[in-house]
């Protein structure tokens, strides 16, 4: 185990050169595995500092009908978790680039925590996002994720206070994920304008990176989003893409394009000759 991971090393990096990162999101087998690694591949190659690799599960609260949809076709399609713990180790082959995963407690617990967060580690995994899972249920978890490692992020909601953030702060490693909006998940016309304000509070609480996530869907937004945080999530709008060019040739450089165009406004300003 390094004492430097990935997820720190990429921040730290993306700092030093006044960059934001960009974290597209992809529902694992959509529209199939083998897919699935060739989006994770040329998100890298079109400017991805971080890729989040949805888990599949069958009660996914937090998700919006896009995302439900595409879990809902990864399910029949019999992707499970040790199938994702397979494809992350393949993606290990392929790039460098840090990987996290978002899931759901119950498919870890059937797993067993210390099973999945030692095979987490073996298979290059960084860490883990549990959406329902709050910090004050997550000491097991965070003992299992620390020996073995691996970077257990949690979610700030819209609605945490102060204090609240000092807690899921304080139980976060690798970077902490803001939610802009409450609700599920799902691309948005408008961000709320309380956002930054919200930003601003959790910024003077912790010095750990902070990535928000949740409505964001075109360049201009990830522009916004990123003045202010240190990485741009972007989940909804990548696979409603997937969704509407399943079965199309280009499918793969579609979603490229579309992360490029996302990562353009996150890289620091040129400077004058």
């Amino acid at each position: 185990m390094t004492t430097v991971g990935r997820l720190d090393a990429t921040f730290t990096a993306l700092r030093q050169r006044g960059e934001r990162a960009l974290i597209p999101y992809f529902t694992v087998g959509d529209p199939s595995l083998a897919l699935t690694r060739r989006l994770v591949i040329e998100a890298a190659r079109r400017g991805a500092d971080i890729v989040e690799l949805g888990v599949p599960f069958s009660d996914p609260l937090a998700d919006g009908p896009v995302i439900q949809r595409a879990t809902q076709r990864a399910l029949h399609a019999g992707v499970t978790l040790p199938r994702v713990l397979e494809l992350a180790r393949e993606l290990r082959g392929d790039t460098s680039l840090p990987v996290v995963f978002l899931t759901y407690y119950n498919p870890m617990l059937a797993f067993g925590l210390n099973a999945f967060c030692g095979t987490a580690v073996e298979c290059g995994v960084d860490g883990v996002i549990v959406a329902d899972l709050p910090p004050e249920e997550s000491g097991p978890l965070r003992v299992e994720a620390h020996a073995s490692g691996l970077d257990l992020i949690h979610l700030v909601a819209p609605t945490s206070t102060p204090e609240r953030m000092r807690k899921i702060a304080r139980a976060s490693s690798g970077f902490l994920y803001m939610v802009s909006l409450t609700g599920v998940t799902g691309a948005r016309a408008h961000l709320p304008a309380e956002l930054a304000q919200h930003l601003r509070t959790l910024r003077g609480i912790t010095t750990k990176p902070i990535c928000v996530g949740f409505g964001i869907a075109t360049p201009d937004q990830a522009a916004t989003v990123g003045r202010a945080a240190d990485g741009v999530i972007v989940g909804s709008a990548i696979v409603q893409l997937v969704e509407k060019h399943a079965g199309n040739p280009d499918l793969v450089t579609k979603i490229g394009d579309f992360i490029a165009s996302l990562k353009e406004p996150l890289r620091p300003a040129p400077t004058a000759p």
